[in-house]
């Protein structure tokens, strides 16, 4: 039977309207078969209830193209008691609530305006009505929406903000009164959201809201008319969630917040242009920043009572360094800059105190040695994102973030006038990326290995990601880089894996049992009953195939000028975008955004944002003419 996503994904513009009265799955009340509930444009295709003022569907196109997507809400049913009258002229839909039994001389508590690509939502108050909220409930199953702003004190959002759905675009939501404040909650079990517009009051007797179809994303040059790139347009923001719970930028809306993953967003971010006026992408980060500023904590941290990481992973502190750096390099937030120095500089100092031999590497505080991890789940985690493989000591992936991350501080010092401050970061960044490469070289395979562990043996399993941020990041020198590409992608060839819609496998040979960690589920996770682990192989962080950090091999082949093999790749991951390829959840409730090879299912979250950092590589991709315009990604080291 066809699911209802696939259907309204399926079903054309112009046909879609018609299907809607008449298709099992999708007509689902007698209120249904009144059109004038109805809207369709290029931009925007929704039906309301009849008896209260809310969606019943909402579906959108940010490129007006006509393009069907998802249901992006689900009704409520709470306010009933209204009745529905529509009218029609010059292009414009008009729905007027009014209380069952309402005089018709009081004004409608709710109107809702449709035209083009703009839905306008008016409240009003009268002394013998008080309009209640105008609530959007998001089905988070559906469509992974999100909700971009920043919150006030009182913890509502404040006007304006942006409402994003993944593979969609997104909805610009803006207010008459700039005073108005947004409720935003969301709900992890119950994979739901909801934002609620407040009404009318006595004090603001009339409200207008406007939501604006649009879609938001760096204007590259080189691919306005290409149609390939349409999935990049519609989904660049994907990367950003936010989590009102926290409240701050996270794995999805209803999901962790996790501090080795800000530089992710912050990356993003720092491309976006604004979202609305007044309201940009790195606000919402600095949000998420000035969080861990002012004591608060994240996925990666140690924290009282939490058992996952006893210091701070490899990649947490560094992720949250470039971070800070992005606000202030592409944020004009030099005043945020002052105010939070001494609080970034001492996540600064604490990598430093890792480094506790001198050798220039930074160190995690588990050993990494191998057969330390034992049955069932882990008690505490290794080093850094890919937390299932037992990343330990010193960390190569971390080490490169550490790289990436003194520079920045570097910058941030002399922004600051701190000049001592500044000698420091950049002699320890020059000491690291000294020892980097001779420390995280494997001669027997060619290429870099993904940590050493405490007693001195280096983990090499063709870790991808690893090798790719190396290179990117100037830590090898260019032959070598070719050298080692070279060899991944003829290890890939070897072992047969070519299904690049899917992503890319983290590493291209499986981890052995005594380098892997959570060993729940029969293998679940990766961990098998194998010594060598191969039973394990495929599922999960143990060479699942995905979108995260695919990214780094992508931008390693066009640092190299090896542009068409990595398109190879890029642009089957970009189709996939395009139809929602990484996101929702299958009967099993497994989600895409891990796979085995075969293309089974084998993630949980439902939607992970790291899948869609590999959007970065399409700015990257066009390098040359991207810098030319001022477009230049903040990945790049010079």
């Amino acid at each position: 039977m066809l699911k209802r996503r696939d259907f309204l994904k399926t079903a054309g513009a112009a046909t879609t309207a018609a299907l809607l009265s008449r298709h099992p799955l999708i007509a689902e009340s007698a209120e249904d078969n009144d059109s004038g509930l109805r809207f369709a444009s290029d931009s925007i295709e929704l039906q309301l209830s009849a008896s209260a003022p809310e969606f019943l569907s909402l579906n959108i196109d940010g490129l007006g193209k006509g393009r069907r997507g998802a249901n992006i809400v689900e009704a409520n049913g709470a306010g009933a008691g209204y009745t529905a009258s529509s009218t029609a002229a010059d292009g414009v839909r008009r729905v007027e609530y009014r209380m069952n039994g309402a005089s018709n001389s009081a004004p409608p508590p709710w109107i809702f305006e449709f035209s083009g690509n703009k839905v306008v939502l008016t409240s009003q108050w009268s002394a013998d009505f008080v309009p209640a909220p105008m609530v959007f409930h998001f089905n988070l199953a559906q469509v992974h929406s999100t909700v971009l702003g920043v919150f006030r004190k009182d913890d509502l959002l404040a006007a304006p903000v942006l409402l994003h759905f993944p593979g969609q675009g997104s909805m610009r939501l803006t207010a008459s009164t700039k005073d108005v404040g947004f409720a935003y909650r969301s709900d992890r079990p119950k994979q739901n959201a909801m934002l609620s517009l407040p009404g009318a009051s006595a004090e603001q007797k009339r409200v207008l809201y406007t939501l604006e179809v649009t879609a938001i994303y760096p204007q590259v040059p080189g691919i306005a008319d290409d149609e390939r790139f349409d999935a990049f347009r519609r989904n660049w923001l994907n990367a950003l969630q936010l989590n009102p719970s926290y409240p701050a930028l996270a794995n999805n809306t209803a999901s962790d917040t996790c501090a080795f993953c800000y530089y992710e967003f912050a990356d993003i971010a720092a491309l976006t242009p604004p979202l609305a006026e007044g309201l940009t992408a790195l606000d919402v980060m600095r949000q998420t920043l000035d969080r861990l500023l002012a004591g608060g904590t994240a996925y990666g941290l140690p924290a009282p009572g939490w058992e996952c990481c006893p210091s701070a992973y490899s990649d947490a502190l560094p992720a949250m360094l470039i971070a800070a750096a992005n606000c202030v390099r592409a944020g004009d937030a030099d005043a945020w800059l002052a105010t939070n120095y001494e609080g970034i500089r001492g996540w600064a100092e604490t990598l430093l105190a890792s480094d506790t031999n001198g050798d220039g590497l930074f160190k995690y505080s588990v050993s990494g040695n191998s057969g330390i991890w034992k049955d069932g789940a882990p008690t505490f985690r290794p080093s850094n994102w890919w937390d299932t493989i037992g990343f330990g000591h010193e960390d190569a992936y971390g080490n490169a973030l550490a790289y990436r991350a003194l520079r920045n501080m570097t910058e941030l010092a002399e922004k600051q006038g701190k000049s001592a401050d500044a000698a420091r970061y950049r002699s320890a960044a020059d000491k690291l990326r000294s020892a980097y490469y001779g420390r995280f070289y494997d001669p027997a395979t060619g290429v870099l290995g993904g940590w050493r562990s405490a007693d001195g043996q280096l983990h090499d399993y063709y870790f991808l990601w690893v090798n790719g941020i190396a290179i990117h990041y100037g830590l090898v020198p260019k032959p070598q880089a070719n050298a080692i590409m070279d060899k991944l992608l003829a290890k890939m060839k070897e072992v047969g894996y070519d299904r690049f819609y899917m992503g890319l496998p983290g590493n291209l040979v499986s981890v052995a049992l005594k380098d892997c960690v959570d060993k729940r589920g029969n293998g679940r996770f990766g961990c098998g009953a194998r010594a060598d682990n191969a039973d394990g192989f495929e599922n999960y962080e143990n060479g699942g195939a995905t979108g995260a950090f695919a990214f780094f091999t992508l931008a390693a082949l066009y640092d190299l000028g090896r542009k068409e093999e990595a398109d190879r790749i890029l642009f089957p991951m970009l189709d996939a975008y395009g139809k929602c390829g990484f996101e929702g959840k299958d009967a099993s409730g497994h989600s895409p955004d891990w796979r085995r090879w075969d293309g089974t299912s084998m993630g949980y979250e439902g939607y992970l944002t790291d899948n869609y950092y590999t959007l970065l590589a399409v700015p990257l991709r066009q390098e040359e003419s991207s810098w030319r315009s001022g477009l230049r990604p903040a990945t790049v080291l010079s």
